[in-house]
């Protein structure tokens, strides 16, 4: 279920920006990627799994033991059906740096990369420049055309269902206990999806979203992008 806040004009420019981009026939010279973070709870069983065999099924003690945390980068490219998403220790500021740094080198040609996000304090070109240095990551920066979601509005963000299918179709109900184990499947699961192909159709468009949250656009002030 959507959690939508009363609607005011920063949202309502935000949401219809989003859903403006995402109704753009493909242009690969300006790509749009969205991206998110998920945090990972990594853990181990207490006690052996007992495997199944034949009349027996595979059991699995309820008792875990915690072993840190982790985080994965869900990048996607919808409409292209491209996919960068991998794990990564934290998602400190080094770590989203690097996770921009990876989708430029994904596109070395795009005129600009169209980039949707959300409003995490660490989204910005300020960290960036932290990280880099003011010449090197304002160049970087300078790469992306930003599209923050509105607060309260994940559901906006096709990362979020690129994190859905991840969680689902690499992790399960199992259970993961090292970093680099988490990488590895996400690896894998990630160039499957990749050879695949999987794009993802987004269908909400701005005309519907005025008919669902009973607005007129045209009466509310617009705000600059």
């Amino acid at each position: 279920m959507w959690c939508v806040p009363a609607l005011d004009d920063e949202y309502i420019a935000k949401m219809e920006d989003v859903l403006n981009l995402l109704a753009r026939a493909y242009d690969e010279r300006e790509p749009v990627v969205a991206l998110d973070e998920r945090p990972v709870q990594l853990l181990d069983s207490a006690r052996p799994d007992l495997p199944g065999g034949p009349g027996r099924v595979a059991r699995r003690d309820y008792e875990y033991i915690r072993c840190g945390t982790a985080n994965v980068y869900g990048i996607v490219e919808p409409k292209a059906g491209r996919h960068l998403t991998y794990a990564t220790k934290n998602r400190k500021r080094a770590q989203f740096v690097a996770a921009m740094q990876r989708i430029t080198t994904a596109y070395p040609k795009a005129k600009t990369i169209h980039i949707i996000m959300d409003n995490l304090n660490l989204h910005r070109e300020s960290v960036l420049k932290q990280v880099l240095g003011d010449d090197a990551g304002a160049a970087l920066w300078a790469r992306f055309t930003p599209h923050y979601t509105p607060k309260h509005a994940s559901w906006l963000n096709p990362a979020e269902i690129e994190l859905s299918l991840w969680s689902r179709e690499c992790v399960g109900g199992d259970r993961i206990s090292e970093l680099r184990e988490l990488r590895r499947r996400t690896s894998a699961w990630n160039a499957r999806a990749n050879r695949l192909r999987r794009t993802i159709t987004w269908r909400f468009t701005t005309t519907e979203a005025r008919r669902v949250f009973r607005y007129q656009r045209s009466t509310m002030s617009r705000s600059e992008h």
